[in-house]
């Protein structure tokens, strides 16, 4: 009897062991299949729900809905874009799109589909988007050497070798926030007074100069709690996880560096891995510095 409870308890450990083993792969292939190295991401697997058969539809008429889009933010925001993504949506098609020249952002609009046939001439987006990632592009433009010292800056941890950002490609079919870079995008509120003559002049004379649009700026005016400047940061290294440190020291910079951006900050460091169809970075163990406790620079 003794020998029989020895084989059973070596038995039923082996099987647990097993078990272990099983969940352990099964939660292995799970991640492999939400997640993505942020270096390997393109944005081509972004999806939103409801969308596959939509998406097969504005896939077979893509140069249709290219031509309204590019029509639509010309005559509507006297801008030239080129379009890089369409992915389907409820009862339509999300159409990613780039400005052409400056200002520069990333943005999209929304194409009906109605019992399977696009309807070109529904074409919309939502303005206060819109709006918000060309003056994002434009406060970009007038303060140009400020982002050229923070671009410096994030550019160079990247070159440290330890931390990353998200790939060109990924911010072409699945950005659509505004001005962006591989490490932080901006966007606003609709009450920052400030830009909006830079704007009103834009939308008369898109030709205006930068020195023309700088005049235009009210600095009087400026709120930086209505403008934001969204960094995130990811770990270079598979299965990294997010440094305490970089983070620490990244925070204490942004606080003290002089000469950056007017704006408010805030500041995500997450691991190496991005959700394939959400392009979402933060996850648990991200560490992050943001609403109510942003880094505000007046």
């Amino acid at each position: 009897m003794r020998i029989k409870r020895v084989f059973l308890l070596i038995g039923v450990s082996t099987f647990l062991g097993g078990c272990s083993s099983l969940f352990r792969d099964s939660e292995e292939e799970h991640i492999q299949k939400v997640y993505i190295r942020v270096q390997d991401y393109t944005g081509e697997e972004y999806r939103q729900p409801f969308g596959k058969q939509t998406g097969k539809i504005a896939e077979a008429n893509r140069d249709v809905i290219e031509e309204a889009t590019i029509k639509y933010f010309q005559e509507t925001y006297k801008t030239d874009v080129k379009v890089h993504n369409m992915v389907g949506v409820l009862k339509g098609v999300k159409v990613f799109a780039e400005s052409i020249g400056e200002p520069h952002f990333y943005t999209y609009a929304y194409v009906q589909i109605q019992d399977n046939k696009v309807l070109t001439h529904l074409i919309g987006a939502e303005d206060y988007v819109v709006q918000g990632a060309i003056q994002g592009g434009l406060y970009h433009m007038i303060f140009e050497e400020e982002f050229r010292k923070l671009d410096r800056y994030l550019e160079s941890l990247a070159e440290e070798g330890r931390v990353t950002g998200i790939t060109k490609e990924a911010l072409q079919n699945a950005g659509g926030r505004g001005f962006m870079t591989p490490y932080y995008f901006i966007n606003m509120r609709s009450a920052e007074e400030a830009i909006k003559p830079v704007y009103d002049l834009y939308l008369r004379d898109p030709d205006a100069s930068n020195k023309e649009l700088r005049n235009a700026y009210e600095e009087s005016l400026f709120d930086a709690e209505n403008l934001f400047i969204n960094i995130q940061l990811f770990m270079s290294d598979k299965g990294a996880e997010p440094s305490e440190e970089i983070f620490n020291r990244v925070t204490k910079d942004l606080e003290e560096m002089s000469g950056i951006p007017k704006a408010t900050y805030s500041f995500t460091l997450n691991d190496n891995l991005i959700q394939r169809e959400t392009s979402e970075g933060s996850k648990e163990n991200s560490f992050s510095r943001e609403f109510p406790n942003e880094i505000i620079r007046e």
